[in-house]
């Protein structure tokens, strides 16, 4: 395996790591349930304007985030939007200033899916799901828009070899 892949799947693994880790950290603080939820972990879908690599940190990460879930469509549902979502940002890595803006459009239309399905299996009445949209929505814009802005501008004085 060459230096360059090693690094890559080094770095991947710490931000699957650090995803996960600050997943359980927002719900311990209870901001990770609610209308609208504010995942620290969330910020970090601003790191595929670093590296390619940040895009299966994110999405394993995800996955070891959503472990304590009794749902089993959190496990696969959440890890694919995002794998969406950081896709979509690395694809915007060159307007970094926007390239937060899709993973708040991939959790925005699948999370409230899961949030339906979590609500049935308790047996209670779904809410809307345009209603869900909209408040994980505001969620994501806190997590990845302002929060993913910021470590952005923040890594970007670094000099951190990504």
């Amino acid at each position: 395996m060459n230096k360059n892949k090693t690094w890559g799947i080094a770095i991947g693994g710490m931000i699957a790591a650090l995803y996960a880790v600050l997943t359980y950290f927002a719900a311990m603080l209870n901001l990770a349930n609610g209308a609208i939820q504010v995942r620290f972990s969330e910020a970090l879908t601003i790191l595929p304007v670093f590296t390619p690599w940040a895009i299966p940190g994110l999405t394993v990460g995800c996955f070891l985030g959503n472990l304590a879930s009794p749902y089993p469509w959190d496990l696969w549902l959440g890890p694919i939007a995002t794998l969406i979502g950081a896709a979509g940002t690395w694809l915007l890595k060159k307007k970094p200033y926007i390239a937060w803006i899709p993973p708040v459009l991939s959790n925005a239309i699948l999370v409230p899916i899961i949030i339906q399905q979590s609500m049935i299996a308790e047996g209670a009445a779904p809410d809307a799901w345009w209603y869900l949209a909209l408040t994980v929505g505001i969620g994501e814009v806190i997590s990845c828009g302002l929060l993913g802005i910021m470590l952005y501008q923040a890594l970007k004085k670094t000099k951190i070899p990504f």
